[in-house]
């Protein structure tokens, strides 16, 4: 298992931009890898606002109309955000909950999100110098969304929380099939919680997708959204193909994190087929 994915993410090609798939999850056990990162990238630079914003919209199906749905409110998800998922006016949303314009929201608050036209993945994208891997992991868990996992790092000692930069629900707890929660570390552009060994914490962006790989497949949604975030976050970073590693191919990291069941073929294919 551990060559054939190696020889998937080797030769995955976007637009001119070589690819290769990493993971991690302290959560996770397996064995190292003895491949070891050789890049050495220079101190963060990159202001707190996105310089692009990246959306992948999900049209309702056809002849469905407008809906009214609710949203549990994620780590630092605001009105903004909410407004671009579901394409519906701030104003609306606001309005439709009794709140003033411009009131906080809070982690867990449920919101009324009335006709909701479609659901869109918003994916702000920073310059910075310092993201040059990318780790790709499972919760090992059946369900999940930030805000539980958010909690869950808490009690385990993450003062920052959530420890990915990006999670990919599967539709349980309320979230979307294959919906990307931005989370914290990313929106403010800190170090990730998600691997101690080779400063990947400091240099890789965690992506995490909730399920346990090694019981079950993820979702098509969920890889669908994942090869869309790892096109996105490879072509804007320019991350060399030697820097997308597995969390199990970090020298020092005991993990077999995805899975053993993580579809590595798929995702090369998807990831062909967006070139």
């Amino acid at each position: 298992m551990h060559g054939a994915r190696l020889s998937v993410s080797t030769h995955l090609k976007m637009g001119g931009v070589a690819v290769l798939i990493a993971l991690m999850l302290g959560a996770c056990g397996g064995a190292p890898s003895p491949r070891t990162p050789s890049y050495s990238p220079p101190p963060p630079v990159g202001p707190s606002h996105p310089q692009r914003v990246q959306v992948v919209k999900e049209p309702l199906k056809v002849n469905e109309r407008p809906r009214t749905v609710v949203h549990e409110v994620a780590p630092l998800e605001t009105v903004w955000r909410l407004s671009k998922m579901y394409g519906v006016p701030m104003d609306d949303i606001y309005r439709a909950n009794g709140l003033k314009p411009g009131a906080v929201i809070r982690i867990g608050q449920k919101l009324i999100i009335p006709n909701a036209r479609y659901f869109q993945n918003v994916v702000p994208l920073y310059p910075n110098t310092c993201w040059r891997y990318i780790v790709i992991h499972h919760t090992a868990t059946d369900i999940g969304n930030a805000s539980l996992i958010h909690s869950n790092h808490q009690k385990r000692g993450f003062w920052n929380g959530l420890g990915y930069h990006f999670l990919i629900d599967n539709g349980s707890l309320g979230k979307g099939d294959g919906q990307i929660e931005v989370a914290p570390r990313w929106i403010k552009q800190k170090e990730g919680a998600h691997c101690k060994v080779g400063k990947m914490n400091e240099h890789g962006i965690g992506i995490a997708l909730v399920g346990d790989f090694n019981q079950a497949l993820p979702t098509p949604r969920q890889m669908e959204s994942l090869a869309r975030l790892v096109r996105e976050l490879v072509h804007y970073y320019r991350i060399p193909p030697s820097h997308i590693l597995g969390h199990g191919d970090v020298p020092g990291a005991n993990t077999d994190c995805p899975g053993k069941r993580f579809p590595w073929n798929d995702l090369q294919r998807r990831l062909v087929d967006m070139k």
